[in-house]
């Protein structure tokens, strides 16, 4: 019986053998779900952090071997057990190939699987730092530092790929940490002027009086303190990128002469006659709602259509925790790496092209890394570490990291990783111990249950769509009544949620 319960999956087709495990397994301690496929087993593992997997090597669909990759991909520290009635040295060495830590034979006695179990919870115990070497991402889940493979993610790849090579005006949305920057690098450098500059602008940190001359540049004597001329952002992204962050902050006196030089794509210096003509592609963002602005007066309505031509929402960090476990492996390779030659810390470069960052330059909307103040007894020790073994994160943390909300989405994620290695005080794995207060206290999520079947039955028919009404009023409810968002929930096209309003008599 383990010390801590382990939270197990049995994934096995024969109803009979799968109950009967799970019975005397969960008398021995194990806390233990049950899956009849391969593809309902990567259904729960996408929202509950297993500590153990165990499955028929033999299932109907997706086989036993691919049923563990997945897991181990996601989860490095999960635990696979294979159990095959084939028991040849073949079949274990493929299922030891994919990330299983060990097989049983059928037919087998309960015993035999409790001495695998045992044996491989303690030797994962004691060398838990082999777990993220073995972890092997097979499928493509990067973008130019994008990480993710939730289905929203796929789709905004898909996006990506769509819009890099053209020169189209974007304007990209979402919650502030959602990774706005990210994207906007990824665009230019996946596009046809990766080889001139990206230029970044937030206009929330320059004052008004300055954001006109940030812009567009003034000449000698244009007002106090212009000692010189000088070029502005526009200029500087001549044939490049222009990236206006927190466009929504912009005075609307302002906003009508960034329409003209959208526009015209020329403009005069502050204090200057001459026209200077740009060939400029310009990404603006916000995380504020831009309609809603031009119906109360605070934004142009022009400027918003012309700003607006290829529309790109990043979801919140809540809405695809899935991608947690794939962004946590991403932050502890990046933040563990050895110092460079320079001294600083092994964060990789700035892309190529990319204008070096001013000290006064707000941070970019992205997943970035502030070290918080320290106020536990314990002494934080710098996470750009020297050489220190891969770090993993164990099952119960990760469950933690699932179940919070992240206001502050991958931005904080980052900020909770990197205070984690902090105070992990060089151990190779990380527990939730380490990790940030509030997400300490954020209540684990239920292992997904099954649902009983009471002796007098029911009407199938009515009860799905009880469930399918509760569903899609959840996601209006957390949308706030958005229906491409709330499609996007329930991996849905919005013309098929507004059908299925229609049916449950509700008004599209």
């Amino acid at each position: 019986m383990p010390d801590i319960a382990k939270h197990l999956l049995i994934v096995e087709d024969e109803t009979a053998l799968r109950q009967a495990i799970a019975a005397q397994l969960t008398d021995r301690g194990y806390e233990v779900q049950e899956a009849g496929s391969g593809e309902e087993a990567l259904a729960r593992l996408a929202d509950f952090a297993f500590d153990i997997i165990v499955t028929d090597l033999r299932l109907p669909g997706m086989d036993g071997s691919a049923v563990v990759e997945a897991a181990v991909a996601r989860y490095p520290e999960i635990i696979a057990i294979v159990v095959t009635g084939y028991g040849t040295v073949k079949d274990a060495v493929e299922a030891i190939k994919r990330g299983a830590w060990d097989f049983v034979s059928k037919p087998f006695q309960i015993d035999e699987l409790l001495l695998a179990l045992g044996s491989a919870i303690e030797q994962r115990q004691l060398k838990s730092e082999n777990a993220y070497l073995r972890a092997q991402l097979e499928e493509r889940y990067r973008f130019e530092g994008i990480v993710g493979r939730s289905r929203s993610m796929a789709r905004l790849f898909q996006l990506l790929e769509t819009v890099a090579p053209t020169s189209s005006t974007i304007l990209i949305t979402g919650e502030t940490g959602t990774g706005k920057e990210v994207v906007a690098r990824a665009i230019h450098h996946n596009g046809p002027r990766r080889m001139h500059r990206f230029v970044a602008l937030n206009c929330s940190a320059i004052p008004e009086t300055l954001l006109e001359a940030e812009l567009f540049g003034h000449v000698r004597g244009a007002f106090t303190g212009a000692v010189g001329s000088r070029a502005g952002r526009f200029e500087q992204a001549h044939r490049g990128t222009l990236f206006l962050d927190e466009v929504g902050t912009m005075s609307v006196a302002l906003q009508m002469k960034l329409l003209r030089a959208l526009q015209e794509r020329e403009f005069e210096r502050v204090g200057d006659s001459h026209t200077t003509r740009v060939d400029v592609r310009v990404i603006a963002a916000t995380n504020s709602d831009l309609g809603r602005m031009v119906a109360e007066g605070g934004f142009r309505e022009d400027l918003y259509y012309r700003l607006n031509v290829i529309p790109i929402e990043l979801p919140p960090l809540r809405e695809r925790k899935d991608d947690i476990p794939l962004l946590v492996q991403h932050f502890l390779a990046k933040l563990t790496k050895p110092p460079r030659p320079d001294g600083r810390a092994g964060r990789p470069p700035a892309p190529h092209g990319g204008p070096a960052r001013e000290p006064s330059a707000p941070a970019p909307d992205a997943a970035r890394a502030v070290r918080p103040g320290a106020s536990d007894e314990r002494t934080p020790r710098p996470a750009a570490a020297d050489s220190r073994p891969a770090t993993t994160l164990s099952q119960e943390a990760m469950r933690r990291l699932m179940a919070y909300p992240w206001p502050g989405n991958i931005r904080q994620l980052e900020n909770a990783i990197e205070r984690a290695l902090a105070f992990s005080a060089g151990r190779s794995q990380i527990d939730v111990t380490d990790l940030p207060a509030e997400i300490q206290q954020a209540d684990e999520p239920a292992a997904p249950g099954t649902i009983a079947l009471p002796a007098s039955g029911v009407d199938l028919e009515s009860y799905i769509a009880t469930i399918e009404r509760e569903l899609i009023e959840r996601s209006l409810e957390r949308t706030n009544g958005n229906k491409g968002r709330a499609a996007r929930l329930l991996n849905l096209k919005r013309t098929t949620l507004v059908e299925k309003l229609k049916r449950l008599n509700r008004r599209p």
